[in-house]
């Protein structure tokens, strides 16, 4: 008949990619404020993104994560190349507000929420 046939995969969303949506995630954490001085060994964002790591990766304890963090892929996957102990994590985090982390969930929310990723979620009234 002339006509060829192909398959025609859906075009993956890169907004909604696990790297852009870390990504997000990192430059809403550049912007917090720390209360640390100068003299730090480990950035602030670098601090937070080993703490996201952590519960994205549902580790049951600090301890727990400390392994994974001497056996794991964190800088591949979360872009962290130093991790902090449990006791540095705590000391550094410690101070940090809730509300300073709001901007940056907001716009990683929002990007998935653009993306209708949550779509299939909401369930009352259009809650989530």
């Amino acid at each position: 008949m002339g006509y060829s046939m192909a398959i025609v995969a859906a075009k993956a969303r890169k907004p909604l990619a696990a790297d852009a949506l870390l990504h997000l995630g990192r430059h809403g954490f550049a912007n917090i404020p720390e209360a640390r001085g100068e003299d730090v060994d480990m950035t602030f964002p670098e601090a937070l993104m080993s703490a996201f790591a952590m519960f994205s990766l549902k580790a049951p304890a600090l301890l727990a994560f400390d392994k994974e963090r001497a056996e794991g892929n964190l800088p591949t996957i979360y872009g962290i190349e130093r991790v902090p102990c449990d006791t540095h994590m705590r000391a550094i985090l410690g101070p940090v507000s809730p509300k300073g982390l709001r901007p940056g969930f907001t716009s990683v929310f929002r990007q998935v929420q653009r993306g209708k990723a949550l779509e299939p979620m909401v369930f009352l009234d259009g809650h989530y």
